[in-house]
Formats: structure tokens, C-alpha cells, sequence
């Protein structure tokens, strides 16, 4: 069986999450964590030693948004598992707490559901499908 604790430099933080306890998570807080796993996948790829801090925040901010994200999500839809359908739906149908200016709840909602998604993979290890969800979603990137 995988020691998740030991596959990232970043789970080691946090060693007394079990499988368990990430299957029984709240798909908010699995968005908190996707949220900043998917940012690190968007300014990996656009990172160029000739752009500035600047233009990358620029880019990146094209990238990682609610509608974005939307956009995203409907890419991959037809490749996810059944299991990482419920997840994405627990998140969907959470309560949110807040919406951000500017974005539909629908897009926020989907938005959520992606990053639960990442966030679960993340914390269970699954590097691989961490990144062929994210280039199945990229795939119609402008």
C-alpha cells in the first residue's frame, strides 16, 4: 500500500491524514488544498525566464478563475471515474460560504468541484492522474 506521507516534500506536513480520513474529507476543504495544487500546475506551465512576475500573474489569472475552471472542468467530464464524479459533485452541492465579484454561481460551483478533485488526488498521491486530468482539462486552452 502507497505511504502517501512520504511521496511529497508538502505532505510531509501533515502525516496523520489517512486514506480514510482524505475519502471522508469535507470537499471544501479538499478545494482549499486542489486550489493551490491546480495554481501550482497553471504557473508551472506558463513559467518562461523572459516574462516578468507581472505577466505571468496576468496569464496565470486567465487561467485560474471560476469560468476558467468551468471551461475546465467540462473538458475532462467525459474521462473521470465514477468516484471522482461523487467528488466533484460533494463539492458542487456544498453550502458555499462566499462568491466571489464578477462569476456565476454555476461557474463558481463547477470551479469548486475541480479543485476538490485535484485536492483529492493530491493528498492520495496520485501524481499521474493529477496530471492527466489536468492535460485532459488543458486540451482547448487558448
Amino acid at each position: 500500500m502507497l505511504n502517501i506521507e512520504e511521496y511529497n516534500i508538502f505532505r510531509k506536513q501533515n502525516k496523520t491524514l489517512t486514506v480514510e480520513d482524505i475519502k471522508m474529507m469535507s470537499p471544501l476543504a479538499l478545494a482549499y488544498i486542489g486550489d493551490a495544487v491546480f495554481e501550482m500546475l497553471i504557473r508551472t506551465k506558463i513559467l518562461h525566464p523572459h516574462k516578468n512576475a507581472h505577466k505571468l500573474h496576468l496569464e496565470s489569472s486567465k487561467l485560474v478563475n471560476a469560468k476558467a475552471q468551468s471551461k475546465f472542468l467540462k473538458n475532462l467530464e467525459e474521462a473521470l471515474s465514477e468516484e471522482e464524479i461523487r467528488v466533484i459533485k460533494r463539492a458542487r452541492n456544498s453550502k458555499l460560504n462566499t462568491m466571489p465579484k464578477n462569476q456565476s454561481v454555476h461557474d463558481y460551483k463547477d470551479s469548486t468541484g475541480l479543485e476538490a478533485l485535484f485536492g483529492y488526488h493530491y493528498l492520495l498521491g496520485n501524481e499521474d492522474r493529477i496530471i492527466e486530468i489536468y492535460e485532459l482539462g488543458s486540451k482547448n486552452e487558448s
